[in-house]
This record gives C-alpha cells, sequence and structure tokens, in this order.
C-alpha cells in the first residue's frame, strides 16, 4: 500500500480519492475550498492538509484532479504547490483534463525535481468515479506509469498507457471528439422520433441493440426525454475541452468538421442557460 496525497475534491476527485482509502491507501488530501476535504475526511478518514504542498510532503504518489491548465499550474508550483512539497522520486499523476502542452510543460520541471509525471486523463463522468470504474489514458515514461498504475486501478475498470508524456491527454480528446458527435446525433435521433409520433422509449428499445447502440444512448435518453440536464458532465466544461482539442488540431492539422459545429451548439446552449447543465442537453437547442 502507498503514501497517496489527492489534490481537486470535486464530482470526479472526491469519489476517486475515497476509493484508494478503500484499497487500503494511506491518503492525505487537499481542496482549494477546505470545507470539501473537511467533509471528505468525515466520511472517508484519512487526513486533510492546508497546502498542495503540505498534502504531497511524503507521499509516493500525488494525484491531482482539478479544472484546467492554470488550476493544474497553480496546484503544481509555487512554494504551496505539489512540487515544493515532493520527496525525490515521487510520481505525479495529473488526472485532469488539460492540454498537451501544459502536461509537457510540468513534466520537464517535474524532471528537474527529480519527481516523475504521469497524464492521466479519465472517462466515465460522476458515476464511473463514484463506481470505481473510470477509463484512465495515460501518458509518460513505462517504468513511472508502472509504479501508478496499481494506485490507479483502486478507480479504474480499464488504464493504459498510450505514449509519452501528453499521449493520455491527446487520447482524452480523442474520447471527447467521439463524444461530441454521438450527443448530437443522439440528439438529432430522439427530436426526430418526437416530431414523426413514434415513442421514445420504444425507438431506443429497438435501436439500442443495433448499431446505433451507445453509452449515451443507454444511459441518457431517458432524461433527455423528459427535459431534465440538471446532473453529469457541464456543458462548460466540454466546450473547455472541445476548444483544446480543436486548438491541437489546428497544430498537427487534423480535420474536425462536425466537432467545431458542436462546439457552436454548445456555445448556443450556454447562452440559453445551460452552462451546468448536462452535454445531453443539445436536444434543448433542437426543441426551441
Amino acid at each position: 500500500m502507498a503514501r497517496v496525497a489527492f489534490l481537486g475534491l470535486g464530482v470526479m476527485g472526491f469519489p476517486m480519492a475515497g476509493h484508494l482509502v478503500a484499497k487500503g491507501h494511506e491518503v492525505t488530501v487537499w481542496n482549494r475550498t477546505p470545507a470539501k476535504a473537511e467533509a471528505w475526511v468525515a466520511k472517508h478518514g484519512g487526513e486533510s492538509a492546508s497546502t498542495a504542498a503540505k498534502a504531497a510532503e511524503g507521499a509516493d504518489f500525488v494525484m491531482s484532479c482539478v479544472g484546467n491548465d492554470d488550476d493544474l499550474r497553480q496546484v503544481c508550483l509555487g512554494p504551496d504547490g505539489a512540487f515544493a512539497g515532493m520527496k525525490a522520486g515521487a510520481v505525479h499523476v495529473d488526472h485532469t483534463t488539460v492540454s498537451a502542452q501544459v502536461t509537457r510543460e510540468l513534466a520537464a520541471i517535474a524532471a528537474e525535481k527529480g519527481l516523475a509525471f504521469v497524464d492521466a486523463p479519465v472517462s466515465g463522468g460522476q458515476a464511473g468515479a463514484e463506481n470505481g470504474v473510470l477509463s484512465v489514458m495515460c501518458g509518460g515514461e513505462a517504468a513511472d506509469y508502472a509504479r501508478a498504475e496499481p494506485v490507479i486501478a483502486a478507480y479504474a475498470r480499464i488504464c493504459r498507457l498510450m505514449g509519452p508524456v501528453g499521449a493520455g491527454q491527446l487520447a482524452k480528446m480523442c474520447n471527447q471528439i467521439a463524444i461530441a458527435g454521438l450527443v448530437q446525433g443522439l440528439s438529432e435521433s430522439l427530436h426526430f422520433a418526437e416530431k414523426a409520433g413514434l415513442s421514445i422509449t420504444d425507438v431506443v428499445e429497438v435501436i439500442s441493440q443495433g448499431a446505433a447502440g451507445s453509452w449515451q444512448m443507454q444511459n441518457r435518453h431517458a432524461t433527455m426525454a423528459e427535459n431534465r440536464f440538471d446532473f453529469g458532465f457541464a456543458v462548460d466544461w466540454m466546450r473547455k475541452d472541445l476548444g483544446i482539442c480543436l486548438s491541437t488540431a489546428n497544430e498537427n492539422g487534423a480535420s474536425l468538421p462536425v466537432t467545431a459545429l458542436v462546439d457552436q451548439f454548445y456555445k448556443e446552449v450556454q447562452g440559453m442557460g445551460g452552462g451546468r447543465w448536462d452535454t445531453s442537453s443539445l436536444i434543448a437547442r433542437l426543441r426551441r
């Protein structure tokens, strides 16, 4: 069992850190809002720290799950950042969805300090985090990944090394690109069923058993039919992720016409007041 620090206790990080305790790891947590750390300790045990640096002291592994590139830099760098408290040879595993650029930047700084860095964004949403069945895409040195993988296994259904530092983030971009198109297609399908006077339940029961079936269809069709979106992965975060995808595509020459279009559809949803709605709210703009 390992000594682990977990930084960031949002809807994903809170249950992920809890799974580490359940697997017998010694866990210290830190959160920008101390009340969340206190609530986590009350539920799971372990300890909380006043800064990321203090949480990281003595840890074998430091896991982070925060908001964006700037948040990650703040958590890692400076006198109160994780790198200031980590011992030589410790591994920082970052579960945040960020740009490959900031990942490589921080990995280089970590290496200068004698630290290892693995980028490990996740997919599976809040339910996947709570049930410990996330898909984890990693980038880094093979030896560093081999050390971290048994710890990540506490909340992963599958965990795979995709390549060098940054490769995990690139794989997560593939995930978000695929989801964007799937949710738009599902939204149009259900909207068409409504206009055609068909039962969404009956349609989904039939077509989900064939080539049209997907996780989104299975897990979101009922709430989409009921126009309920106050849960799940927020549109604001999806737009952040798609912005990273589109920026990276401009750099590597990939063509993402559907992704660019769906990003603008999500912008419309934000304009409808749906920035915190689940990503399945794309259907709401079709119903206007």
